[in-house]
């Protein structure tokens, strides 16, 4: 059974990880018979949205492993403690925290700076040549870890692609029901909710994500 370590980044499409797509995404990996641990880095989002206004919350802080534990169920561990060893595959949903928690691009493009132990938990995947899938607007932090041109998508907004671009990346263009791979990386993108105008097309994305990278070898 492979196992698969998966990236939260708090709670909530605008200041966290999307819920619709992380629960897709642990829902795909038990659909096709493989076994997940969610991860989340130990420290204060950039800021609290109120989902319901859309506005920042002044003065509310949240901690976003504390915030991502809400969709694991409590079972998550800090990043600190992803031994990529112990791990055949890696998944980061999106949602606004991937840009905003685990680094800046939704504030500083690709003048952004990033996480320091997600960003080392990415590299390790990548530098064992292990697959790994990044949805959303995930692929920024893709970008980072593997540079070099390497072939991603987010969906077809221009701005964001050229931002990507700009951090070392091909970006491709992509529908919402299909998905951009990077053979040689063993990287798999997907543009769901970046495209997604519903539950069913977000599923359709996230679905062919999770069984294309868990079909790599």
């Amino acid at each position: 059974m492979k196992q698969v370590a998966v990236i939260l980044s708090g709670s909530g499409v605008y200041d966290g990880a999307e819920l619709h797509e992380a629960v897709l995404t642990l829902l795909a990996i038990e659909k096709a018979g493989a076994a997940y641990q969610c991860f989340a880095p130990d420290i204060a989002q950039l800021h609290v949205v109120n989902h319901l206004t859309g506005e920042v919350a002044e003065g509310e802080t949240r901690n976003v492993l504390v915030e991502s534990a809400r969709i694991a169920r409590g079972n998550i561990k800090p990043v600190t403690e992803c031994d990529v060893n112990a791990f055949d595959v890696l998944i980061v949903p999106g949602g606004f925290g991937v840009a905003k928690n685990l680094c800046t691009f939704a504030v500083d493009g690709d003048k952004c700076t990033f996480n320091n132990d997600v960003l080392s938990v990415c590299k390790s995947f990548a530098r064992n040549k292990k697959p790994a899938a990044y949805a959303c607007i995930a692929p920024a932090l893709a970008a980072k870890v593997y540079g070099n041109h390497v072939k991603l998508t987010i969906g077809n907004d221009d701005a964001t692609a050229n931002g990507l671009n700009a951090l070392g990346a091909t970006h491709v263009n992509c529908v919402v029901d299909d998905v951009v791979v990077d053979n040689e990386r063993k990287l798999v993108t997907t543009p769901a909710y970046m495209l997604a105008e519903n539950i069913s097309q977000a599923h359709d994305s996230i679905s062919k994500m999770v069984n294309t990278v868990l079909a790599m070898k």
